[in-house]
């Protein structure tokens, strides 16, 4: 008989879905040639939407929800891994069709799987998390489109969220002057201290946009969609680059084509679950060079697992600040 161990799992019924802090053993692991002992795991807004059942996130039951985790490996059958390599894991579905890192265990694909780098430790993986991965996803869409720190200020929506607080840290070591727009006044402060040198309010953005605004800055990343990305396009300067990664307003773009065919606007699609392995890797070593340690530690809080129960709903209602590592065997 297999050893127990602690997970979320997410179930539904008759009543809907919920989710509940249990015991499952190997058994309940899903197929995979790499099973990892996990050591951490994170919170990000899709792991709100999973556990809370506020969106369709979870698509199959019983599962374990998390779509990050870190550890190490426990055993492999795939020759690119060897127990006690660390790991890291983003995307690919877990946390969402195949259990994920609320988890003491998980058991996946290796072709899913990333080598953490030397420089970055299991917890500062799960700190930065896929919020952390999709800040740097950002930054290199701004540098690929030639948003250089000399072109101009770079906008980050939902700033004091996780990802909007790995990119100022990200951007504003890299040289970029970052203006961050938040709706918590509170946390000038905290944003200041990240690199932010402007604060702005996010009602400044929240409305109707109007075709063209007022040149503002060279580039954005806006975790925020719905009229916030509108207003973030329709000030964008010429030539400017906007990388969109999140919809925490909303999935609707009321917008015109003006930024684009009037400034040469791009918007920078940037996806975090099936990015290509190559794109990962080198995100990761990016994260490693271009990331300042203590300022993630700044933005960082740790919890246990039955914390995410609680946590989920928090970070839907933004009430959660930077980033949360679960210590899953907290």
């Amino acid at each position: 008989m297999s050893q127990k161990f602690r997970a979320i799992r997410v179930t539904k019924g008759e009543g809907g879905q919920k989710a509940e802090l249990t015991e499952i053993g190997d058994s309940d692991l899903m197929e995979g040639d790499v099973t990892v002992a996990v050591d951490y795991s994170t919170v990000n807004f899709k792991d709100g939407l999973a556990i809370t059942g506020k969106a369709p996130v979870v698509r199959t039951f019983p599962l374990t929800p998390g779509i990050d985790f870190a550890g190490r490996v426990e055993s492999s059958t795939n020759a690119s891994f060897k127990p006690g390599d660390r790991v890291v894991l983003n995307g690919y579905g877990v946390g969402e069709t195949h259990s994920g890192g609320y988890a003491q265990k998980a058991r996946v694909k290796g072709d899913w799987l990333v080598k953490l780098p030397d420089a970055i430790s299991n917890a500062h993986a799960m700190a930065i998390g896929t919020a952390g991965y999709t800040a740097m996803l950002c930054v290199m869409a701004l540098e690929k489109n030639g948003v250089t720190p000399d072109k101009g200020d770079i906008l980050v929506t939902g700033a004091a969220g996780g990802v909007g607080s790995v990119a100022i840290a990200l951007l504003a070591k890299l040289g970029y002057r970052v203006v961050a727009s938040t709706g918590r006044a509170s946390e000038a402060d905290y944003l200041k201290g990240l690199g932010a040198a402007d604060i702005i309010d996010r009602n400044e953005l929240s409305g109707p946009a109007k075709p063209l605004g007022k040149e503002r800055w060279a580039g954005a990343v806006d975790a925020v969609g719905s009229h916030t990305l509108a207003n973030v396009l329709s000030m964008t300067r010429y030539g400017g680059t906007v990388a969109a990664c999140g919809l925490a307003q909303g999935m609707d773009l009321p917008t015109f084509v003006a930024p684009f065919i009037l400034r040469g606007v791009t918007l920078a699609g940037i996806d975090s679950v099936m990015a290509p392995m190559a794109k990962r890797v080198e995100a990761w070593s990016r994260l490693a060079k271009d990331l300042d340690l203590k300022k993630l530690d700044a933005m960082t809080t740790r919890a246990g697992l039955k914390d995410v129960l609680t946590l989920a709903p928090a970070i839907l209602e933004g009430k959660v600040r930077g980033r949360v590592v679960i210590d899953v065997n907290a």
